[in-house]
């Protein structure tokens, strides 16, 4: 049967596109821009973070007062002492009880507008950070296969865990703070003013002090903080890695390299953690060196006003508090600089991933895949990883709905290729693939793919158990289609060997059953898919002859009637297809079927008989 001609034909060389994801590496982004962009992103979470804000500005203008009524009593206290000395009064201890209780009441405004403020900051913090994971989560859904086979996994890993820790951490803590200690730092300037502005200037000569070490820290961690953020998925994605694949590592001694890897990552990673703590922890020190100075200052001064009658022993009181809770803003505000060069290498790094090239959106009004016949047409097919290296050069065949066909060659010939741009895992650079007399660009990615089944050589499986492994080709399945499913894939005899049957659960890597046996649940999941289109990748390579051949049976019924593409090395499982297309260097050099391309005498009887030239030795 050919392709349905009630559908409206494509040309066959459309208007094809490159393949996107393919930029270059990132681009270091500095930090008021990555601020920027992360004030940007907090924009639906502004009203609370504002009445957040609002809490512990308030709480921290109630505490400044706090001093300045303390003095008040002190100074009360004071005169009364004097008083019962010279004999002219004594000590008002109902002013002093109306002044403490006063100074109690600010205090516990202050105490509940700051655990209010917490309690908000943490709620917005927690959606702020599944905000970003879910953005993550649904970048990588939209990012090409280019993407994964460029970055590290552990990379990813890092950015949604470790940066976007790094993120809420700050939200949630060092926001808060920055907001408190600017309003510290104002209230305390104003309240130091009303007490003695000749000691207030004294204060201040520290400021420009303190502003010169925070710039100059600051300036130079930054760099540190950037590269240790780096490094940090660096190290990641080789741990990943690494463990992923440990029994290939060990197979082929590879450890040692593996440890030196590591050993140079981590070094670099230690080298940058090392200078940006290390320039971050003399903050302290130096600020509170320059604020022990200022402080010997005020006192000397202060002692002389009280001494001339300038000032009260209260406000001498008060203000040497002021000034201690003036420098500890400054402190905590230059502490909180080096988190945010912190905060803003992470985020710079978040954005960057989600600012990745997408995938090509699906069209607004996709070209329904539900009722699909199979016919598949390559149409001048042109394809390359890169730009300037094509590894498909003019790849064209029509295949009528329901036809097995079979594609073969040697190794990096494009079989597997082909496959990939068949789901659309690629686009193609030039020329066009159609199904059923439509651009495969002109479906929806998710029904173009629910048309096609899939059995790779490699195989992947997910901590679960057998029935629910089985199941994920179609999640509506019943226990007695995955059944039937798993005694047409040669699944179920072995199953019933395993303690707990189809609910045995598979660990994280499946390495609890063998290689074969991972395959076999890979074509029972795929049979209870019931694709339209059905496609085998080197699907039995993993298994024993025996069971290949009760594979072959099953898949012969699955086949009958469905358009199927086999790849396969082993040509002596493709006798029977009902075209075979021999593939080298991302061309097909011959077509026909098992009997006619073995009289040819060409490519394909020269790979057939190759298969078999050392049995005889």
């Amino acid at each position: 049967m050919a392709a349905n001609t009630n559908h409206r034909p494509m040309g066959p060389r459309p208007g094809g596109h490159g393949p996107g994801g393919m930029m270059p590496g990132e681009k270091a982004r500095d930090f008021k821009g990555s601020m920027k962009k992360l004030l940007g992103y907090l924009a639906p979470f502004l009203p609370g973070i504002v009445v957040a804000l609002v809490c512990a500005a308030a709480s921290t203008v109630f505490s400044i007062f706090g001093p300045k009524i303390l003095g008040r009593a002190t100074t009360e206290l004071f005169n009364g002492l004097i008083a019962m000395l010279t004999g002219t009064g004594g000590i008002d201890f109902g002013v002093i009880g109306a002044i403490l209780l006063t100074l109690a009441a600010l205090y516990l405004a202050s105490a509940l507008l700051s655990y209010l403020q917490g309690w908000l900051m943490s709620g917005v913090a927690t959606k702020i950070s599944y905000s970003m994971r879910r953005d993550i989560s649904n970048k990588i859904d939209k990012l090409p296969l280019s993407y994964f086979d460029r970055v590290q996994s552990g990379e990813v890993l890092s950015r949604i865990t470790n940066d976007v820790d790094t993120v809420t951490q700050t939200l949630n803590q060092s926001l808060s703070q920055i907001v408190t200690n600017v309003a510290a730092l104002i209230g305390v300037l104003v309240m130091m003013l009303t007490i003695s502005p000749v000691m207030t200037l004294v204060a201040l000569c520290i400021l420009p002090v303190s502003v010169l070490i925070v710039s100059q820290v600051v300036r130079r961690s930054q760099p540190f903080f950037r590269r240790q953020q780096e490094m940090l998925g660096h190290v990641n994605g080789h741990v990943e890695e690494m463990y992923g694949g440990h029994v290939i590592l060990t197979a082929f001694n590879g450890q040692q390299e593996s440890i030196e890897t590591f050993e140079k990552l981590n070094q670099d990673l230690y080298k940058a953690g090392w200078k940006s703590q290390f320039l971050s922890g003399m903050m302290m020190p130096l600020m509170n060196f320059v604020g022990n100075l200022g402080y010997v200052a005020i006192c000397v001064l202060g002692g002389f006003l009280t001494l001339n009658g300038s000032i009260t022993v209260g406000d001498i009181q008060a203000f040497t508090q002021y000034v201690r809770q003036f420098t500890q803003p400054i402190t905590q505000i230059a502490n909180i600089s080096n988190v945010l060069q912190q905060t803003a290498a992470a985020a710079e790094r978040v954005f960057a991933f989600l600012a990745e090239e997408e995938e090509p959106a699906d069209p607004p009004a996709p070209v329904p895949a539900d009722k699909a016949e199979g016919a598949v047409w390559f149409a001048h097919v042109q394809f390359g990883y890169l730009p300037e290296k094509t590894i498909i050069h003019d790849f064209s065949a029509m295949v009528k709905p329901g036809t097995k066909v079979a594609i073969v060659g040697p190794t990096g010939a494009g079989k597997t290729t082909m496959v990939k741009l068949l789901m659309r895992f690629y686009d193609v650079t030039e020329g066009a693939i159609l199904l059923d007399g439509y651009d495969l660009r002109q479906y929806a990615r998710g029904d173009l793919r629910d048309t096609f089944g899939m059995v790779l050589q490699d195989t992947w499986l997910y901590s679960g158990t057998i029935r629910e492994n089985i199941r994920f080709g179609r999640l509506d399945a019943t226990d007695e289609e995955v059944y039937a499913a798993a005694k047409a894939a040669q699944v179920d005899h072995f199953v019933h060997t395993l303690p707990d049957g189809y609910d045995t659960i598979l660990n994280e890597e499946a390495s609890n059953i063998s290689q074969g046996q991972k395959q076999l649940l890979t074509i029972a999941r795929t049979i209870i898919s019931d694709p339209k289109v059905l496609i085998l990748d080197e699907a039995t390579s993993s298994v024993d002859t025996r069971t290949e051949l009760s594979i072959q049976r099953a898949m012969d019924a699955l086949t009958a009637g469905r358009t199927s593409f086999i790849i396969a090395h082993r040509l002596s499982t493709i006798r029977n297809a009902d075209i075979i297309l021999v593939m080298k260097d991302g061309d097909i050099v011959e077509t026909g079927n098992h009997d006619e391309l073995l009289a040819k005498g060409g490519f394909y009887a020269e790979l057939y008989q190759s298969q078999f030239a050392d049995t005889a030795g």
